[in-house]
């Protein structure tokens, strides 16, 4: 068989033995059960076949030869993230395959040791940037799920509780910023509607700290609740978020406020038209 020219020529050539030891290699790094053997089979042999059709052409991963290459790590990256893989584990698919073919370019140009440095040379360049490739593609990815997961938290985090017929809560926990308050006023108003409440109370006992931003957002969500026709109170003022209320110069007129829930209720109960007494005072 005559000596293969290119590296493409050998990877072609020696592809069998190369997938064998790269595959190796994959299941001892991998070591677990999160994906078949047959997957990483599949994957691989698909890399293998995609970069040898590109090398003939290229070895600057840049260019539209290596588009299907590129595309193909993409959604590799992307399945390694939802798997719950991490970037390093993603990487090594990639950057363990320059030792099967390492090994074969010494086989074929075992004579010419100016060819091995060469193309040695080469595939690491080009092995070294496919691993890039798959790093950013799994950070996207990462940042991607993070951000998935951040607004999920959001909507679990401003739960909008019906206490009483035409009256809404809205318990707030953690701090109050202006993406928070999208999806709180979203969920308020929505829940206003659908209910068709006349009271939304807005507890700010889990907010550790009120400032400037804070009581701003704050009064954006009053404004936007009044504008529904429905009136609004905010209870968890404590004695310390008072103060800084006052120090602050914040403007709270025409908003009722009150220093618990229960007290917030009682207003709302109250305005109503209704009012809670105990069992023994009903009977009478």
């Amino acid at each position: 068989m005559a000596t293969p020219r290119t590296i493409s020529d050998v990877i072609a050539s020696n592809r069998q033995e190369i997938l064998h030891s790269w595959l190796a290699d994959l299941r001892s790094a991998l070591g677990d059960t999160r994906i078949a053997d047959s997957e990483v089979s599949a994957q691989a042999t698909e890399l293998l076949t995609l970069m040898s059709q590109a090398m003939a052409s290229s070895t600057d991963i840049s260019t539209d030869a290596w588009l299907p290459v590129r595309k193909m790590l993409e959604h590799l990256s992307t399945t390694r993230a939802l798997q719950g893989f991490s970037s390093s584990e993603t990487a090594t698919f990639v950057i363990s395959l320059k030792k099967p073919v390492f090994e074969q370019i010494r086989k074929v140009w075992k004579d010419d040791a100016a060819a091995v440095a060469d193309a040695t040379w080469t595939v690491t360049e080009l092995v070294d940037a496919l691993g890039m490739v798959t790093i950013q593609a799994f950070q996207k990815s990462r940042e991607a799920v993070i951000v998935r997961q951040q607004e999920d938290l959001l909507e679990l985090s401003t739960p909008v509780v019906k206490l009483w017929d035409g009256v809404l809560a809205l318990p707030m926990i953690g701090t109050l910023d202006s993406s928070r308050t999208q999806v709180v006023m979203e969920a308020l108003l929505q829940r206003i509607v659908e209910t068709g409440s006349e009271v939304a109370i807005i507890d700010i006992t889990g907010v550790p700290t009120v400032d400037t931003l804070v009581a701003q957002h704050l009064l954006k969500t009053v404004t936007a609740i009044r504008l529904m026709g429905a009136d609004c109170i905010i209870s968890g003022i404590r004695p310390q978020i008072a103060q800084t209320i006052v120090h602050l110069g914040i403007e709270l007129r025409g908003v009722i406020t009150k220093a618990t829930l229960a007290d917030a209720l009682a207003v709302a109960l109250d305005r109503s038209g209704l009012m809670v007494i105990p069992k023994t005072l009903a009977k009478v």
